[in-house]
């Protein structure tokens, strides 16, 4: 029974990490514009091969935390969800180990951000 309840959290669980995912992408995006406008003089000195591997790792840096970050939570949801199960006063401490796990994109972004801070 508790199998099929954890299978039941994996799609959900998939479909955050991938919105995560999605919207740290569209950030990245949508800071090249205001990058642009705030540098336009910096960017004519700045050697483009450089702005391309700079945005390239700030992209992989987002991409790679937000799918370890989902990968983070299905693990520890589905073993929450077996404690919870067996323990529903667990419910507060699983809580803060399903965020722990969430923060790991949090720092991905802020990685990025920090590339992205450094190219222009």
């Amino acid at each position: 029974m508790i199998k099929q309840d954890a299978r039941r959290w994996i799609a959900p669980i998939a479909a955050l990490a991938a919105l995560t995912l999605a919207i740290a992408s569209v950030a990245l995006m949508l800071a090249w514009p205001a990058l642009a406008a705030d540098a336009a003089d910096t960017m004519r000195t700045v050697d483009p091969e450089a702005l391309k591997w700079g945005f390239a790792s700030a992209a992989v840096s987002a991409g790679l935390a937000a799918l370890g970050a989902g990968y983070a939570v299905a693990q520890v949801g589905t073993a929450a969800l077996g404690a919870l199960a067996e323990k529903p006063e667990l419910f507060g401490r699983v809580l803060v180990m399903v965020g722990l796990a969430e923060g790991i994109a949090i720092y991905g972004l802020i990685v990025s951000i920090l590339i992205l801070n450094r190219l222009g």
